[in-house]
């Protein structure tokens, strides 16, 4: 196959950021209509007769800022610091703007998440995402859908060495996306191939979405990093089982008919060589992995570990490219996207507190264990409300907005926290395929207007969302799996606590 020399540009926005960082801006109309609601929620909140109704003005109040396309940071913070104000005094605010962001971010274990930012960053520097494409295009496109195929199977590939579902998607789409139709593939079979290939490096480690939510539900970084990988790798074997039936029961939608263009056929010889392409992935995965199970590192010295390998396999494969100039664009760029997740953490902290003050999460935990829900109906109407809440707020948002309130309804509800943060994160990453934000939807699309890669093609907006509708049906099934097979999150963690001999480490 062809694939792009270039490699994409580094982005300051993984898809771990959330919709802030992109561009939204509010109508006027929106406007008018928001500071009036901003009007009503700070009269209602300054006027509450208790505690519990200043928290729900505090919450209306957030919902509306992330509507007006606030940075999703100060949604969380002001609302919170305010709430306080008005329930505790000008003294309380005023220790929550002390304390909280130091105490919220220095900890030694989020230290991994620069790392494993920079990690990423330097592999893609590096071209290390086009020659893994390349690789698994060339061992599967034999197969019927074998593009497809391989497609999904570069995006679990380049999970494990990146952790950005929008750089994937970048690169896969880019790449992807002008062969498949090149050799026939129907137009929403593309577009939805290259969509959901990248939804599983959310969970398969290095994943900053596990950590930050390690964080936020006190649970040790290192089992939860490990307890996405298995998950991850089923949900795109999946995937990549249901792409190849679909190419059996209907050929066409994959080019399989008599007059169908076909590529160059790939030697052995061809193959093995593209594997050669790509050993520092393998590399990379035994310094991670290699040392979490054996012992020699802890999670934050494994991502730190990784990080330096990165940096040297950078340096190698842009020696003759100018690899400095490479080297400090991945740095800037990790800084970057560091102090964002920071400061958005730093806002859910000051959430955590307002929740604890006004009771509002006991209040919800006793309602929902009042409705006498099992585990499997808590899970099931969980899926809905994320599925509807994915429509407006990306994967970190919602995160943020839920699981503080959740935690303690989890423990009444005996669902492993472990299991839960595998199983949230999945559901956010779905929502970002969901209309109408969608922003892996719409930045296929985007791609898919460029000559070079529609191959003479018209992919509107509507081709994108009617392959979603093809594909989303197969992610929810694997949800449902992971409900009543909750242990396949649970085989990794417990390897890794016997290898290290005793309590699992942080």
């Amino acid at each position: 196959m062809t694939v792009e020399t270039g490699k994409p540009p580094v982005s300051t926005t993984p898809a771990i950021l959330p919709a802030d960082t992109r561009s939204r801006k509010p109508t006027a109309k929106a406007l008018i209509i928001g500071f009036g609601l901003i009007a009503v929620c700070l009269v209602g909140l300054f006027t509450s007769t208790s505690n519990a109704m200043a928290g729900m003005w505090c919450v209306f109040l957030m919902l509306v800022l992330i509507f007006l396309a606030v940075p999703v940071a100060l949604a969380l913070s002001i609302p919170s610091i305010v709430g306080v104000f008005a329930i505790s005094g000008a003294p309380a605010s005023m220790n929550i703007l002390s304390t909280a962001p130091y105490n919220t971010v220095a900890s030694w274990s989020f230290s991994v998440i620069p790392a494993f930012i920079f990690m990423g960053m330097l592999l893609t520097q590096s071209g290390m995402t086009t020659r893994i494409y390349t690789a698994t295009d060339r061992w599967f496109s034999w197969l019927p859908g074998g593009i497809g195929v391989g497609t999904t199977a570069a995006g679990a590939g380049l999970a494990s060495v990146s952790g950005s579902t929008i750089g994937m998607t970048y690169t896969l789409a880019r790449a992807g996306l002008p062969e498949m139709l090149r050799m026939g593939y129907d137009r929403r079979m593309a577009v939805g191939t290259v969509i959901i290939a990248g939804l599983p490096g959310a969970l398969i480690p290095p994943s900053i979405l596990l950590v930050v939510y390690a964080g936020i539900a006190s649970v040790p970084v290192g089992p939860q990093l490990v307890a996405g990988a298995v998950p991850g790798i089923l949900i795109a074997i999946t995937y990549a089982i249901f792409i190849l039936i679909l190419a059996l029961i209907f050929p066409k939608l994959v080019g399989r008919t008599k007059d169908a263009k076909k590529g160059p056929k790939v030697t052995w010889g061809e193959r093995f060589h593209s594997l050669g392409q790509v050993w520092g992935f393998p590399v990379i995965m035994i310094v991670l992995f290699g040392g979490l199970f054996s012992g020699v590192f802890t999670p934050t010295e494994a991502g730190a570990a990784a990080a330096l390998t990165a940096l040297a396999l950078c340096i190698f494969y842009t020696r003759k490219n100018q690899p400095l100039k490479q080297v400090s664009q991945a740095a800037f760029a990790a800084v970057a996207s560091t102090a964002a997740i920071f400061f958005i953490m730093i806002g859910a902290e000051m959430l955590t507190r307002l929740l604890a003050i006004t009771g509002l999460a006991q209040i919800v935990t006793d309602f929902i264990v009042g409705m006498g829900l099992g585990r499997i109906a808590f899970l099931m109407i969980l899926i809905v409300v994320y599925i509807i809440l994915g429509m407006f707020f990306d994967t970190l948002s919602m995160m943020l907005l839920t699981i503080p309130i959740l935690l303690p309804t989890l423990e009444a509800m005996d669902v492993n926290p472990l299991w839960f943060g595998v199983f949230v994160i999945l559901l956010g990453e779905l929502g970002m395929i969901t209309p109408p934000v969608g922003i892996l939807s719409f930045i296929v699309h985007g791609i898919a207007q460029d000559p070079e890669v529609n191959q003479g093609q018209k992919i509107s907006l509507g081709d994108v969302f009617t392959s979603l509708v093809w594909f989303l049906p197969v992610s929810v099934v694997f949800l449902m799996i992971m409900i009543f097979f909750p242990e396949m999150t649970e085989v990794l963690p417990n390897l890794m606590e016997s290898m290290s001999g005793g309590a699992p480490p942080e």
